[in-house]
């Protein structure tokens, strides 16, 4: 029994471990899959030769402080993207101080459960992308750490002019204190 466990083990772990190699040196892998899907020897070159992709994290990472105060670090673009709690619901988000409210696109607001007609669409608003018709919406809760805001105004644009989350002022001016220093934002409540 205990021979079938381990060896069970060892196929669990091999197989979730297959997405990481393939992630980190696509190359290598598919040149290792295609030789044992051939039978074929596969080809000699060193696997240290090919140059391995580097991926960034997609958040930065969120330094919870005492009471309640978050510091999360700015990205490589230098943008304060990290995850945060909207409705209990985890999304990742952009902090942009440019945004009059916080945005959200049609699908993550179905995700956290904003339900929305066709005629709710009644706003323009220009945005990066250019004008686009947008609802406006109420979120229930935002949370990022031990910070916690009820009824946050937000807009709903759809997917197309919109592809991620900014939490605008209407998050932000709820705060007591919200600042960057030394390369990373600072936020009190």
């Amino acid at each position: 029994m205990l021979r079938k466990l381990l060896i069970l083990g060892i196929c669990a772990g091999t197989s979730a471990s297959l997405p990481i190699v393939c992630e980190v040196n696509p190359e290598t892998f598919l040149r290792y899959a295609d030789s044992w899907m051939n039978d074929q020897p596969a080809d000699p070159t060193p696997v240290a030769a090919v140059p391995p992709r580097v991926t960034l994290p997609a958040q930065a990472p969120v330094e919870q402080l005492a009471g309640r105060k978050v510091r999360v670090a700015a990205d490589a673009r230098g943008h304060f993207t990290t995850e945060f709690k909207l409705n209990g619901r985890r999304v990742d988000a952009m902090v942009d101080t440019g945004a009059t409210l916080v945005a959200l696109n049609v699908s993550t607001a179905r995700r956290i459960g904003i339900k929305l007609d066709a005629s709710d669409f009644a706003y323009k608003v220009d945005t990066a992308n250019g004008e686009t018709r947008a609802a406006r919406a109420n979120i229930a809760s935002l949370q990022i750490g031990r910070i916690f805001v009820e009824n946050v105004d937000a807009v709903i644009l759809d997917d197309a002019a919109l592809n991620g989350t900014l939490i605008g002022m209407s998050f932000l001016q709820r705060l007591d204190k919200f600042q960057v220093e030394n390369g990373s934002l600072l936020l009190v409540q």
